[in-house]
């Protein structure tokens, strides 16, 4: 309790404290929009195909960040077709701030 109140009494503690605060809330964000961001429609299997959109071109970047969840099998526009994707992952991917949405990959692509 002592160590609280000396660091709400310095100016240091206070930024610490706002920053961890403005870290939290973040998070809690990323978690909370993550699910609205998965389409339904996955098929009932614990490998699926995914067409995750991006609100820009993919870079390299994040092609090897896809690349940790599956096999990336192309790009077109603004979309990344990631292949056998652990069903549980899903979530995960769309933790990313940067996924705008994540389809079921049609089988003819």
């Amino acid at each position: 309790m002592r160590l609280l109140h000396q660091a709400l009494g310095s100016r240091r503690g206070l930024i610490l404290l706002g920053l961890a605060a403005a870290w939290l809330g973040w998070q809690a964000w990323i978690f909370a929009t993550a699910p609205a961001k998965v389409a339904g429609g996955f098929p009932d299997r614990q490998r699926v195909n995914a067409l995750i959109t991006l609100p820009f071109a993919p870079e390299r970047f994040h092609i090897l960040v896809f690349q940790r969840y599956g096999r990336v099998s192309g790009t077109d526009g603004n979309r990344v077709e990631l292949r056998g994707i652990d069903r549980s992952q899903l979530g995960a991917i769309a933790r990313h701030y940067w996924v705008r949405r994540i389809e079921p990959l049609q089988q003819g692509g």
